[in-house]
């Protein structure tokens, strides 16, 4: 019998090394920070006393566009703007074992495109649908390379109660 390897996990693929923003920043500086850095989202952080980030929201474009154009459109908003007031609070996280069809299932269902993996709220990371991606064909090649070898499904009775964990 032909042993499959196990399924990657957030762990294996995630970005380690992740741009963060804290939440007193203005939304103009927000909008520089992720146009200067050429990303479309970033995780907001505080540190705590031992100097680990933790997580408290997570800021994307699209916030930022939302703010924006509401205040070039109505005029400046009172008080003004910051990260604090645009962040998705208690966003959704992912763990760093989390295997690869879970994560799969989750953003195929939920349509995220990037979601920070954490432990007891310190940020670990970020995993986005493309590294997903990429880790999944990559899994897949290796997986099957040997034409030979079987297939193993995966319990089914396991990954469907993924669909439900997320709730908003």
């Amino acid at each position: 019998m032909i042993k499959q390897a196990s399924a990657p996990q957030a762990q294996d693929f995630m970005t380690r090394k992740v741009r963060t923003v804290t939440a007193s920043l203005s939304l103009d500086e927000a909008v520089a920070f992720l146009k200067r850095h050429k990303i479309s989202n970033a995780p907001v952080v505080e540190e705590d006393a031992e100097g680990h980030r933790i997580l408290i929201g997570f800021l994307s474009e699209g916030d930022c566009l939302e703010h924006l154009s509401n205040e070039v459109f109505f005029g400046s908003p009172a008080p003004q703007q910051t990260v604090r007031t645009m962040m998705k609070m208690h966003p959704v996280c992912v763990e760093p074992d989390m295997d690869i069809f879970a994560l799969a299932s989750i953003f195929v269902n939920h349509r995220y495109r990037h979601l920070p993996v954490a432990e007891n709220g310190r940020l670990l990371g970020i995993v986005s649908r493309r590294d997903i991606l990429h880790a999944l064909n990559d899994y897949y090649r290796d997986a099957f390379k040997d034409r030979k070898s079987k297939k193993f499904p995966p319990n089914l009775s396991e990954l469907i109660n993924h669909r439900f964990i997320l709730k908003r």
